[in-house]
């Protein structure tokens, strides 16, 4: 159901991260014509400001700095908080303390200082603005849900504790890309978005602070392994301890090693082909001083501003000679990153951005400088000179738009569905949730379409008792579209890692097309987190004999994937409604204009051609028998039988023999049963969760 179209290089000049529409006592700006000084209330010049810190780890480019330096006294502030801490890697964790011992090198030399503390926001927060006695708090805006719901937090207590004077406000910054006034009026089509043409805002430089340094305990950094200690010391039991264990073993590596056995693994063993299959090793060459690959296991440039600046500049230059060390490892990172042309920018940048290191706009201004550099002074219209200034400058538009579209979906009020979003490997993920109690059921959505397309299911089943999350994968819909080599398996994980982090128990799931085989694959091979499994005209097939089994690991663009995917684009966009019809034989006039809008507006999103290549390097010979080998019992088939995508009866014949036990019902309908007839669906699953649940029940009733 994919329509997909590939922009060119991307033509730059789209617009800012702008801000929420403002509480009470919680005001936010941005600016399109920044200056040092903010004409606001909330940057009065007189009282103390508290900035607090989190994603933006620098004091340039940083509109917030700026803004609080108009204040008589400036406390600077990291908070230790575990709702932050723990969505991040190892990796991404000994970088955070590399960025933040140089930013607090950085604020000491501008005779100011960072606060350390550790605990929950609005703890720390509350007793520091009574301490200082704080007028204003800076914060960054966040688009993530769980961000958004802790800076309300910390709103909602300070709103209810007593202070001297006025109680303090809460002033949310976002750093502008690009001048626009205001998200709600942008358009949702990455297409129109480019027509707008609008300019990019520069860099600011770092201001001044104020001199009066508050005799303060101001707190030490800790040590890596004082981190990882203080993050993994998390209630909730051992099974919750567990579950986070399980995301630190790839899909891939736990499958090739499953089918070399064909057993169970321990998790001492999982840990040893883990480590194997990382390719990382324990022997690293010696490292330059200015090295930007600082973390033991050294894949992500990190540091302070100047060192990922220094990276920055070897990146862009790859194709130039030199004799400096630090540009060699680059240069050597690079093409061990480079898995497609352009991927390798992402991969080492991706968590430097992510912590704020340096901004978006830094690197865009950086990246054309140096274009000019190699132009005479001029920027070709034709395009980029070399691959690294293409994906650098691709990469940060990218990111941008993805945030502004995602942070423009979570103001929509309009919408069918509330959107939360989920920041997943670095990349923005969305999701909607219905119900207040009952089992959990997961919604995963086929290929070209998103978590909307369940919009008939998810509050009809959510009101019948159960919790139902609908997610919009990786690659799809309104989620961000990274240049990477997508998989079944990178979707795996995905749904893997979205029942740990966010559902928090295990689920039934419930998937349509190359969803369902995704799905599949998260039932066999982390069978912890699921109950039950719905097969809606699955991707995959049924094998009578699957041994051996074999799995293919290269899955590196060809050049005839590379020219398929634009002439599948281009027929795919065109008859879009005529594909959908086919896709809806029974009712056709559920194929409406919605749903053709909404794929085609997807369609103009920077990366989708990296998702629609993907087709021709899907693996998806493991069988669905061998995935749910063991679940025969907890299955429940949901096939349109007049799927023009499948021979349906040949298909549910394979699964009679093959999945014995498994419970099978025949819809009338075609390749999205799901939406075409919502009702007959959504009573077959409610009835299919209610059994399982009470089966369950009077198991555990028998054993007490």
């Amino acid at each position: 159901m994919a329509v997909l179209f590939h922009p060119r290089l991307f033509s730059v000049g789209v617009f800012q991260r702008q801000a929420f529409a403002a509480p009470e006592r919680r005001r936010r700006f941005s600016a399109s014509a920044v200056n040092t000084s903010v004409e606001s209330g909330a940057a009065g010049k007189s009282g103390t400001a508290i900035l607090w810190y989190k994603h933006d780890l620098r004091v340039e480019d940083h509109l917030g700095l700026n803004a609080a330096s108009q204040h008589r006294c400036v406390v600077p502030l990291y908070i230790f908080d575990r709702r932050i801490l723990s969505r991040f890697s190892d990796e991404t964790l000994e970088l955070l303390l590399f960025a933040l011992e140089d930013l607090k090198k950085s604020l000491t030399e501008q005779g100011s200082n960072l606060l350390v503390r550790f605990g929950s926001a609005e703890n720390v927060i509350g007793e520091l603005v009574k301490e200082v006695q704080a007028s204003n708090i800076f914060v960054e805006e966040e688009v993530e849900y769980e961000l958004c719901l802790m800076v309300d937090l910390v709103k909602e207590s300070l709103s209810t504790s007593s202070f001297n004077g006025n109680n303090p406000e809460i002033v949310m910054w976002s750093s502008p890309f690009y001048d626009v006034k205001s998200s709600r009026d942008l358009p949702s089509s990455f297409d129109d978005f480019q027509k707008l043409k609008l300019p990019i805002v520069s860099p600011l430089l770092p201001p001044k602070l104020p001199g009066n340094v508050m005799s303060l305990s101001w707190g030490t950094l800790p040590t890596v392994d004082d981190l990882k200690e203080y993050v993994d010391d998390v209630t909730g039991g051992n099974t919750k301890k567990e579950w986070t264990s399980i995301k630190k073993f790839s899909a891939e590596n736990l499958l090739q090693r499953k089918l070399r056995e064909n057993r169970v693994l321990k998790p001492a063993e999982l840990k040893e082909d883990n480590q194997q299959g990382s390719g990382t090793g324990t022997t690293q060459r010696k490292k330059s001083e200015k090295s930007a690959f600082l973390t033991s296991q050294g894949s992500s440039v990190g540091g302070g501003s100047s060192l990922v600046l220094n990276a920055l500049a070897a990146y862009l230059r790859y194709l130039e000679g030199t004799a400096r060390d630090e540009y060699q490892e680059v240069h050597d990172k690079l093409r061990l990153a480079e898995t497609r042309e352009g991927a390798s920018f992402q991969a080492l940048f991706g968590s430097a951005l992510l912590l704020g290191i340096i901004s978006r706009n830094r690197v865009y201004f950086e990246a054309i400088k140096y274009e000019k550099e190699r132009n005479g002074g001029f920027l070709s219209p034709f395009g980029y000179s070399t691959i690294t200034v293409a994906a650098t400058i691709n990469t940060v538009v990218s990111m941008e738009w993805y945030w502004l579209l995602n942070l423009k979906g979570r103001n929509n009020e309009a919408g069918k569905f509330p959107i939360r979003i989920w920041r997943w490997n670095n990349y923005l993920i969305q999701y909607t949730v219905a119900g207040q109690e009952g089992p959990a059921i997961l919604l995963v959505h086929g290929f070209g379409a998103f978590l909307e397309h369940y919009r008939d299911n998810v509050y009809p089943i959510a009101e019948s008792g159960n919790r139902v999350w609908a997610i919009t994968l990786l690659g799809f819909g309104k989620s961000e579209k990274p240049n990477i080599i997508y998989t079944e398996l990178v979707w795996a994980e995905l749904v893997r890692d979205f029942i740990i982090e966010v559902v928090g128990e295990p689920v039934h799931l419930v998937g349509n097309s190359i969803g369902g085989y995704s799905v599949a694959i998260v039932a066999g091979l982390w069978s912890s987190l699921v109950k039950s499994v719905v097969l809606m005209n699955t991707a995959g097939n049924i094998a009578p004999g699957y041994s051996p089994l074999s799995y293919s690991k290269d899955r590196r663009t060809s050049g005839a994937a590379w020219l398929g995917a634009r002439v599948l684009s281009g027929y795919l966009r065109f008859n879009i409604k005529n594909i959908l019809r086919n896709f809806y034989p029974t009712k056709t006039e559920r194929a409406d204009d919605w749903l053709i809008t909404e794929m085609i507006r997807a369609s103009y999103d920077p990366g989708v051609i990296y998702v629609l290549e993907s087709i021709f390097s899907f693996d998806l010979s493991l069988p669905l028998n061998y995935l749910l080998e063991g679940f025969e019992k907890k299955l429940l088939i949901i096939q349109g039988m007049k799927d023009p995508l499948s021979d349906s009866k040949s298909m549910l014949a394979m699964f009679r023999e093959h999945c014995r036990g498994a419970a099978i019902k025949e819809i009338n309908a075609g390749h999205c049963p799901h939406d075409e007839l919502p009702n007959e669906v959504n009573s077959i699953i409610k009835e299919w969760v209610v059994t399982l649940e009470n089966s369950c029940s009077n198991v555990d009733n028998t054993l007490i």
